[in-house]
């Protein structure tokens, strides 16, 4: 199988490339690096050759600046890019921030400037897919997730697939607490991307969640130290962690408020760091990212652990297991046409009932080689369907403002977004966006 991976200088790469290594039916021959920063894949080129020392066996690993190049006769395509570059996000963090408003990667202003400039460049690598690579599966890693696969859809229908490493590690973390083997149960979940809850896990035909509520190693894990034992028995259901930021919105944005750099600078100083030294000192790339993996993760949420004094993440919420699992399982199921049950970002086709046929939402899904299939998830409560339905008509108002690159339409979105509680305050990020973006100018 030849694989391309489109942000291949991207940190996370090194992540694939093991798995890669790891895999004992080589399903992936050929390892294509697309990047439209050079120096970028040379770096973790660095990191994958140390990566791959001693190994049995490794893909062939080719690199590229050019998408059409990248996408020629592939099977497979991971599109992780992220647009703007981490000073981009930077931006997209800060500006809600200074007016009052919560600043965050995916979630609330943040995610829809994001997707503002990231759609239109997915729609392109779309359509460059459908000409190059017809019979190519696309698995979308980029961020927002839900509403970047649901614009991709658009052109290559259900051949564009949306992965997310929260929801297997919730699972996997509530399993723990549970003393059952994740391999053995079945998990019922549902929601959006970054917004959803895990229902039931089904152990030899029963659920056996509700015995989490009243244990307590309900609050030995991080969603449980997150949102608390009281808020996960009132909801009978153990949230995407990402539902922090709405289930604890004023105190998450005081935390933010008082804290000197966003996420986004965080992140963005560190990998500065990182791929200068790599370029320095190539011979210590590896060990370099291996720290600077560390560090990330050990930060990651830190807003939320402070809001909830969780303290630091504890090693067994960071192992691995996230993005990479997921697309490992995903491609052995379609390429090998071998049954897999995955929690994935795909077109809702009856799953939920309350959204459309065509709104993507994360769910369980049956995968085989004709791809994934959702299951049908029964009644969603009110409270949460409620949510999904305006976070999906935020999403919708997003897509449609980039691509027709309508004023109204992003206003819209800002403006409806639950997160944001007045009109003029979205009115006066969205014009601090078009400033700071030279791609959204005809959004002013």
């Amino acid at each position: 199988m030849r694989l391309a991976i489109l942000g291949g200088g991207g940190f996370r790469v090194p992540l694939v490339h093991a798995s890669l290594l790891a895999d004992p039916a080589r399903l992936v021959t050929e390892l294509v690096l697309h990047d439209v920063r050079p120096e970028r894949l040379a770096a973790i080129g660095a990191v994958l050759d140390q990566q791959a020392a001693g190994a049995a066996w490794r893909p062939r690993i080719t690199t590229t600046t050019s998408l059409g190049e990248a996408l020629s006769d592939v099977d497979m395509v991971f599109s992780a890019i992220r647009v703007g570059g981490l000073e981009g996000r930077s931006v997209d963090e800060r500006v809600p921030l200074r007016h009052g408003l919560l600043g965050q990667e995916t979630v609330g202003p943040g995610g829809i400037c994001y997707a503002l400039r990231t759609v239109p460049v997915a729609l392109d690598i779309a359509r460059t897919v459908a000409e190059r690579a017809p019979d190519a599966w696309v698995i979308n890693f980029t961020n927002p997730a839900g509403v970047v696969t649901e614009a991709m859809s658009a052109v290559l229908g259900d051949r564009v697939i949306g992965i997310c490493d929260s929801p297997v590690g919730l699972c996997r973390r509530v399993a723990r607490a549970l003393g059952v083997d994740a391999a053995s149960a079945s998990f019922d979940y549902v929601g959006l991307n970054h917004l959803g809850w895990l229902r039931r896990v089904l152990v030899g035909g029963r659920d056996v969640l509700p015995g989490l509520f009243d244990s307590p190693a309900l609050t030995s894990f991080e969603e449980g130290k997150l949102f608390g034992a009281r808020w996960l028995r009132t909801l009978g259901a153990v949230p995407n962690e990402y539902l922090h930021y709405y289930y604890f919105a004023r105190e998450t944005l005081a935390q933010m408020g008082v804290q000197e750099t966003t996420r986004g600078e965080f992140l963005r100083e560190q990998q500065r760091t990182f791929y200068a030294d790599a370029a320095r000192d190539p011979g210590s790339a590896l060990s370099r990212w291996q720290e600077t993996r560390a560090e990330r993760e050990r930060s990651y949420l830190a807003e939320g652990r402070a809001v909830a004094g969780a303290g630091e993440r504890d090693t067994c919420d960071t192992d691995g297991g996230g993005y990479e699992e997921v697309a490992l399982r995903l491609m052995h199921a379609i390429a090998g046409n071998e049954d897999a049950s995955l929690i994935l970002n795909v077109r809702n086709r009856g799953a939920v009932a309350g959204l459309d046929e065509d709104a993507v939402v994360e769910v369980p899904c049956v995968v085989d080689g004709n791809g994934p299939r959702a299951l049908a998830v029964g009644q969603v409560r009110p409270t949460e369907l409620g949510l999904m339905q305006q976070v999906k008509g935020v999403e919708r108002a997003t897509i449609e403002a980039a691509v027709t690159r309508r004023r109204s339409s992003a206003l819209l979105a800002l403006g409806s977004h639950p997160l944001v509680d007045s009109v003029a305050a979205a009115s006066q990020v969205l014009d601090d966006y078009v400033t700071a973006f030279p791609d959204l100018a005809d959004l002013s």
